[in-house]
């Protein structure tokens, strides 16, 4: 009994098969590194830079100050998260942030009912409420329209863009309701907690956005809804034979990502004491650029709530900290810009180079030698 050996012939400097070097493979591994942690990588970077050229960059009070304005990009690009890990885009969600401020500022400031011929002074929590729900509200029309109409969705939520802005300008008639601290003897006091208070010394902005992050993790990582938003975004048509609810999970996403928008437009209505309809002009931009430059793949099914939370500091202190330094704001928005364009570029380099080393770990494992037995 004798066996014969068939397949690719062994190397005879230890390598294996296919294996052109364990030094070159070594360094794909290393690149591979360095583009998964890119984000953390540049919010490094940015540290050290602005530390670098501004004494006042790493004080506690600068910090603090800079992290509540994360907050409110990062609340936004969490309901954003939701949308794109589905294969989706929001770019309602600026209008809806000033709309959500608009409904705060009616009911705060008195809702006359002229067929009655009274004012009603809600209580804050009617008007958290009231502003979630219109928030909400939008995201539902924009889901009903990407499910049932087959709008897609970015014309059917540049539309909803229009809408809500317009809808916010017609309420306040293009004013802005200023003063939104309420009167003591209406009972609707409190609102300016919402983004002006602190707890434990750090501003309530930055704990509503440690919640939605935690909420959102946990929802995404363990419950069904999580898997199917994934699986949704990786293979909608298969997911769909899979069982999968997918015109269920398109209207959710996207009531979720309304709620987000009308959260972020109550905090910064809330510090401001004041709503404008023009509140929240870009900040869909923002949104996106925080989950694109956190790994999430604009295709989906590829995202997770870590490297949003990552994004939207890297983009936050890069605003604030060329404010600092000082930076003109021409400038400021031609530097996002070219950020949001290189995050893309390193997305793609990354997988291209997961691509190839999966090619390459198929074509070794077809290689390999095989022994068979043979008579002799």
């Amino acid at each position: 009994m004798t066996a014969t050996t068939t397949g690719a012939r062994p190397s005879t400097n230890g390598r294996g098969p296919g294996d052109k070097g364990g030094t070159a493979k070594r360094e794909i591994d290393y690149l591979g590194i360095l583009l998964e942690g890119r984000a953390f990588i540049a919010l490094i970077v940015l540290i050290i830079i602005f530390a670098l050229l501004s004494d006042s960059f790493l004080t506690f009070n600068n910090l603090l100050t800079m992290t509540k304005h994360v907050a409110y990009n990062a609340i936004l690009a969490i309901g954003m998260l939701f949308v794109i890990l589905k294969g989706g885009i929001d770019l309602s969600v600026g209008s809806t942030v000033g709309l959500s401020g608009v409904i705060a500022g009616v009911l705060l400031q008195g809702w006359q009912i002229d067929a009655f011929g009274v004012v009603i002074y809600p209580p804050v929590w009617v008007v958290v409420l009231c502003s979630l729900a219109v928030g909400t509200l939008v995201g539902y029309v924009n889901g009903l329209l990407v499910t049932k109409f087959s709008v897609a969705p970015f014309i059917a939520t540049l539309g909803m863009l229009y809408v809500a802005r317009g809808a916010a300008l017609l309420i306040s008639n293009g004013s802005t309701y200023p003063r939104l601290g309420g009167d003591p003897e209406l009972g609707n006091t409190g609102f300016g907690i919402i983004g002006g208070g602190r707890l434990f010394g750090i501003p309530t902005a930055i704990w509503i956005m440690v919640v939605f992050a935690l909420v959102a993790a946990f929802v995404l990582k363990n419950t069904p809804f999580g898997r199917w938003v994934y699986s949704t975004g990786g293979n909608e048509r298969a997911a769909e034979l899979s069982g999968v609810p997918v015109r269920r999970v398109k209207l959710r996403v996207y009531m979720i990502s309304g709620f987000c928008a009308a959260t972020t437009g109550l905090i910064i209505s809330s510090e401001l004491t004041s709503a404008a309809p023009q509140l929240g002009e870009s900040f869909e931009l923002n949104a996106i650029a925080a989950v694109v430059i956190g790994g999430a793949a604009l295709t989906g099914g590829r995202g997770n709530v870590r490297g949003v939370l990552i994004g939207a500091f890297v983009i936050g202190f890069l605003s604030d900290g060329l404010v600092i330094v000082g930076v003109s704001t021409f400038w400021q928005i031609a530097i996002k810009g070219a950020v949001i364009i290189l995050a893309v570029m390193l997305d793609q380099a990354q997988q291209r180079i997961k691509r190839s080393k999966n090619a390459a770990l198929a074509a070794s494992s077809h290689s390999e030698p095989t022994t068979t037995p043979s008579t002799s």
